[in-house]
């Protein structure tokens, strides 16, 4: 029947709707979001719902679970992605406090670094200022303010989202504690023997002038120049080879100034190749003889535009000893390159693309680095007794190479300059080329800038990973690190795999930097040995000077400062000034967060404790944030430190595509909150796959801006329900009839699937369940069968009781397991239930009794409900011909033959379950036209109108309407009803 029956008076009727039990509330059905939900976090600020959280964990002496949280970049407005990490974190935080945890979350910033210099770097060009010519810690102090003013304006957004949080006390990396306790953990790394300076090649970004780390580089294709260049044999153990060539090719051309050695592959079949027939004007001519690949000689002929060639005989490349430089002996060279180029063996060559030979720049690869150290005798024997130097920061060739000198590879937006043009045209002019051509393929690029890299042969410090270390009990930080991914959680499963692939094979790590803004690395080298001064002393006066002053006391303090005051000569020591990696500030955060904070202090599990860290960030983080947080905590620690490591997905589009600008296809959070609300945001992340990319867009929203109204409205009805409710009144399960104790079984089955869901962190599980129970279980199914008996019973029905009773059951729980999503939402609906309660946030989830759970009862209903979704469907048909206008006026037959649907009916009101007026029901076929569901077999229903009178107040069809003199125009019921009312005075 209808909320509210039209039960107007007509002449003089009486007016019985003022004798109905119908829901009502101040829960408005329209949300009004985007108003209400900033006077909920007025609210939640009033009261110090964070402080009361932490004082209810003390109190009770819970568990603790700490979220620690991976710092974003203050350097502008959050986007969708920004979005989605806080929220999932906060389903996190409060779902883990509502079962039962301390759980705390303490947002953090990451505000040192390129993204945030970049950005002043950009004021100053648009001022037509020189930034290298600004005091170093004036600009930091530029860079200070910026990060600052972005702070503030994410930490309202972020707040504007409903995370809960110490939004009054995070943790900043630029703050001087912070800073003071980064520098204590590189001093720490120094003493250990870990860090140390060395030259060799680093990805390289010319843009920004620094070293870049692998966890700040992206690959984006790139189209580059490619050639085919003849290295001339000059030493070999074979005659026949004696006028040959090898031919190498490589798609950086600017490399080849800095060539000091050619690699080949053991396991490849090479052959010797002469040239027959070729164009007169043609790169390779008639009667040269090179060396390549078998499998690679058509195409690289083909390439050089050979008409004509043959395979003279087989080489092994060992009988190759030496070749000479392209630039050999070139007059203006001054003899830069007349060294001997050595023919080594390297198992990073293939023959898949190029000749099969690896032309090798220790300068500028890493495989060609490894190569070089592997055979440094033979490279001092043939003349290069170091790594050469030919590039400069600017990606410019040093003065001393000579024709190139000045020359760039990329200019200052990074776009292509003139070094690799100069370079092959060299190598035609000294008929060095016999090919070149042009090659699309993935580049790395600067995350930041997306300008491309280069390998660049530059002293950095580094962390190694594979050293003995005494603290770490004779282990390398390789292997401890690799053995405390084993021992972490990981959600999916599969990131263990992928971090553990990236540990097995990373280089050392990189932590310098050549910027300004920053956490310095605060050693001194002694200048004749090279050796770090070690004095704690020394580590002491560092920190405690960060502490007073913050990290630019690194550079307005003179070294004498720290020096002198210990009794050692400035003069002898040289003060490092390059800065830390930010990955080495993000991944200190547990230090200085963690460690610090009596409200984050831990037992966690790996100490015998309950508690449990977990780190929660994007899938790349494997890459970044996760991995040098883990090889920053081992290192020092010996161990991880999280317990637990979650990743998720990026944020496409609706059609799956990366959001751009550009493209239109930008979906703002603000946006989103101002047409619909946060809330909305919330359910969209909790219901989606999280591990894997998720999609949004304004058709995607409108699925959940409707998902979102019928949970509403099931709490609107609900609440409006439990008007009528006295506690007093509640109906022990036991006395309750059949279907208010099948809703208990299925509130005891949800309360265990929803708690382990949560647990889980599956929260597109919890809103599968909560959606189908809302909407199906009790929307549709329980809440139109009881709308009768709760508006229409007498009060002293034990019925309406149960009814009453099970729905306050009903709404606890599920505005309870609602609660760390909608958090909003539920705030509204519970102190609209309970106005004297401090928040919602506050609860734990319900505890439900155990034995509410009844499967043979649930067995029982689930036949029932099969039974009447053939009824219920039968009389869509008849409402749809126009033969009834409501269900109520049907008395539908029902024929059931299955013998176990038919046991499930027998004995129930099946007339009240199907919302009819009358129902009969028969065990046989029933006639061939009755109507009939495929999907429910052994069920027929025939269509038969409801026979007597239409009652005035509850609008059932009976014979029995009038029976009671006194309410000639209702049933029995309803007269019972009124004569309760009238007693009561209402």
């Amino acid at each position: 029947m209808s909320d509210k029956p039209d039960n107007t008076p007509v002449n003089d009727a009486p007016d019985y709707a003022s004798t109905l039990y119908l829901p009502q509330t101040d829960f408005p059905m329209r949300a009004g979001l985007p108003r209400r939900e900033p006077e909920f976090l007025a609210r939640w600020n009033e009261i110090d719902l964070y402080r009361k959280l932490r004082e209810q964990g003390t109190r009770e002496k819970r568990d603790r679970f700490v979220l620690h949280d991976g710092p974003p970049y203050a350097n502008g407005n959050i986007h969708i992605g920004h979005a989605l990490n806080k929220i999932l974190k906060d389903l996190i935080v409060r779902s883990q406090q509502m079962l039962g945890k301390d759980s705390n979350y303490v947002p953090g910033w990451d505000c040192h670094g390129l993204p945030i210099e970049w950005k002043i770097e950009e004021q100053y060009r648009a001022k037509g200022l020189d930034k290298d010519a600004v005091d170093k810690v004036e600009f930091r102090k530029e860079c200070r303010v910026f990060a600052d003013k972005w702070i503030d304006v994410q930490r309202q957004e972020f707040k504007r989202l409903g995370v809960t949080g110490d939004w009054d006390d995070p943790y900043l990396t630029m703050s001087y504690d912070a800073e003071a306790q980064i520098a204590r953990e590189i001093m720490k790394f120094a003493r250990s023997g870990q860090l140390y300076r060395g030259s060799k090649p680093v990805m390289w970004s010319a843009v920004e002038k620094t070293a870049l780390a692998e966890a700040e580089v992206e690959y984006h294709e790139k189209t580059s120049h490619t050639i085919w260049v003849k290295f001339p044999v000059i030493a070999t153990d074979d005659p026949a080879l004696a006028d040959a060539s090898v031919v190498i090719w490589t798609t950086t051309p600017w490399t080849i100034p800095a060539n000091r050695a050619i690699a080949y592959g053991a396991h490849i079949a090479y052959g010797l190749y002469k040239v027959t027939g070729a164009p007169e004007e043609n790169w390779a001519k008639a009667g040269d003889l090179y060396v390549v690949a078998d499998a690679l000689a058509e195409e690289i002929f083909k390439a050089a535009r050979v008409e004509s060639f043959e395979r003279v005989a087989a080489v092994d490349p060992k009988v190759i000893k030496r070749c000479a430089h392209p630039f050999r002996g070139l007059d203006g060279a001054d003899g830069y390159w007349d060294f001997d180029v050595p023919v080594l063996p390297a198992d990073y060559v293939t023959d898949d693309a190029g000749t099969g030979f690896v032309h090798t720049a220790p300068g500028h690869g890493a495989d060609d680095y490894v190569t070089y150290l592997k055979h440094k005798p033979v490279f001092a024997d043939c003349g290069t007794t170091e790594v050469p130097h030919t590039v400069a920061e600017d990606s410019s060739y040093f003065p001393h190479v000579p024709f190139f000198a000045g020359l760039q590879i990329y200019d200052h937006k990074g776009k292509d300059g003139k070094a690799n043009t100069a370079v092959i045209d060299k190598l035609a002019e000294v008929g060095a080329l016999i090919a070149r051509g042009r090659l699309k393929h993935q580049y790395p690029h600067s995350w930041r800038s997306k300008a491309p890299l280069l390998f660049r042969n530059t002293p950095q410090w580094f962390i190694a990973m594979d050293k003995p270390v005494a603290i770490l009990d004779g282990k390398t930080l390789r292997e401890v690190a690799l053995a405390a991914i084993a021992k972490t959680e990981w959600v999916p499963e599969s990131g263990e795999n992928r971090i553990t692939g990236m540990v097995e094979n990373r280089p050392d790590w990189v932590v310098s930097r050549q910027r300004a803004w920053g956490v310095p690395i605060t050693v001194f080298v002694h200048k004749e040995t090279g050796a770090l001064l070690a004095d704690d002393r020394l580590d002491q006066a560092i920190a405690e000077s960060f502490e007073a002053e913050g990290a630019d006391a690194w550079y307005q303090n003179d070294p004498a400062f720290y020096l002198a005051p210990l009794g050692y000569d400035p003069a002898e020591y040289e003060r490092v000034d390059d800065i830390l990696d930010v990955w080495f500030d993000s991944g200190s955060t547990h230090s200085f967060n963690m460690e610090t904070r009596p409200d984050l202090a831990v037992n966690r599990i790996v100490d015998g404790g309950r508690d449990q860290v977990m780190y929660l960030e994007g899938s790349d983080q494997h890459r970044g944030w996760f991995q040098h947080s883990l090889l920053e905590a081992c290192g020092t620690r010996g161990r991880a430190p999280f317990d637990i490591v979650l990743t998720h997905g990026f944020v496409l589009d609706e059609k799956g595509m990366k959001m751009s600008k550009s493209m239109g296809n930008v979906v703002a959070p603000q946006d989103v909150i101002k047409d619909s609300g946060a809330d909305i945001l919330r359910l969209w992340v909790a219901a989606s796959d999280y591990a894997d990319d998720l999609r949004i867009g304004k058709e995607i929203l409108k699925t959940f801006v409707e998902t979102y109204r019928k949970l509403r409205n099931t709490i609107r009805w609900m609440l409006g329900s439990l008007h009528h409710y006295k506690p007093a009144e509640a109906v022990d399960p036991a006395q309750m009839p059949e279907l208010e104790r099948f809703v208990l079984h299925r509130l005891a089955e949800l309360d265990e699937a929803i708690r382990e869901a949560y647990r889980r962190f599956d929260y597109k599980r919890v809103i599968f369940l909560l959606n189908g129970f809302m909407t199906s279980d009790l929307s549709a199914f329980y809440f139109d069968v009881r709308k009768d008996t709760l508006y229409c019973d007498p009060p002293s029905s034990l019925a309406r009781k149960s009814a009453l009773t099970v729905i306050d059951r009903c709404f606890d729980c599920v505005v309870t397991w609602i609660a760390p999503i909608l958090c909003f939402t539920a705030e509204e609906a519970w102190l609209t239930r309970h106005p004297d309660a401090l928040s919602v946030h506050l609860e734990t989830f319900p505890e439900v009794s155990a034995g509410w759970r009844d499967p043979a009862l649930a067995e029982r209903w689930a036949r029932v409900r099969r039974v009447r979704r053939v009824v219920t469907g039968s009389l869509e048909i008849e409402r749809n011909a126009k033969n009834i206008r409501s269900n109520l006026d049907a008395a539908p037959i029902v024929h059931v033959t299955d013998p176990e649907l038919l046991a499930a009916v027998e004995g129930l009101n099946l007339a009240d379950i199907c919302i009819t007026s009358d129902l009969t029901l028969r065990s046989d076929e029933g006639p061939a036209d009755a109507y009939r569901w495929d999907d429910v077999p052994g069920v027929a229903v025939v269509f038969a109108r409801a026979q007597g009178t239409k009652c005035a107040r509850s609008w059932k069809i009976s014979p029995d309407v009038g029976s009671d003199p006194d309410y000639p125009d209702v049933t029995p019921r309803d007269a019972k009803a009124l004569r309760e009312l009238k007693a009561m005075g209402a």
